[in-house]
């Protein structure tokens, strides 16, 4: 099996190097599986999946303006340079799945339980991770996730990397060995929340930047008037 490193974790990737693939025109099936498939360059309005399994295959430049994920199993997938418009997608698990070059603004992902996933140089802005579950690898790198938030995660042992994490908030969750080294961290939000991460030592100054703009503080010498006097 292929895999990538990232920091103290390795991510087992989809194997679909044998060249076995079938191209498909839809991920909908009658059976509720759809196996060993290539699915290339489909623009639709909107694409609607439920107890479904998609198993084995590769999903490249799908264009769609309204997606619903619910309890859809993926194995052994992976997603390129698609852009997934209004994603609702709850309730479902995820297995050896890389996303990469993808597009999925404001994305909502409710319920998943992630295993050896990866999304790799996607756009993730504005969207809101809920109550996601690890029980393998996750990675998140050269990612945008501006002003996006995870709320009741459990991310252990998850690793952030090179990612643009503007405004990004981290509410309560577990966060226990979860990687946020190369990143800057001076305008996380929920910086109270990181119990237990991995930083680099430098980036100490990044969090507390965070902190201190979380708490409002303000210098004391900013509200001193020119020629002002403090009294002893």
């Amino acid at each position: 099996m292929p895999s990538r490193s990232f920091g103290r974790i390795s991510i087992t990737l989809p194997d679909l190097t044998g060249g076995y693939l079938s191209n498909t025109s839809t991920l909908e099936s009658g059976r509720g599986i759809v196996q060993e498939f290539a699915y290339a360059d489909a623009d639709l309005r909107d694409l609607d999946l439920a107890n479904t399994r998609l198993l084995t295959g590769r999903v490249t430049n799908l264009r769609a303006s309204r997606v619903r994920m619910d309890e859809v199993r993926v194995d052994s997938v992976e997603f390129t340079d698609c852009d997934l418009g209004n994603l609702q997608w709850v309730d479902s698990r995820l297995s050896r799945v890389v996303f990469r070059n993808c597009k999925i603004m404001g994305g909502n992902y409710n319920g998943l339980t992630l295993d050896n996933v990866l999304f790799d140089h996607c756009k993730l802005n504005y969207s809101t991770f809920e109550k996601l579950r690890t029980t393998g690898p996750l990675a998140f790198t050269d990612c945008v996730l501006t002003e996006s938030a995870f709320n009741g995660c459990d991310l252990t042992a998850a690793v952030f990397d090179g990612c643009s994490l503007r405004d990004t908030e981290f509410g309560r969750g577990t966060y226990r060995a979860t990687d946020l080294r190369g990143n800057d961290l001076s305008m996380l939000r929920g910086i109270g929340n990181l119990t237990k991460v991995i930083i680099d030592r430098p980036q100490q100054i990044e969090l507390a930047q965070a902190l201190m703009a979380e708490l409002e503080v303000t210098f004391g010498d900013d509200l001193d008037g020119p020629g002002s006097r403090r009294t002893p």
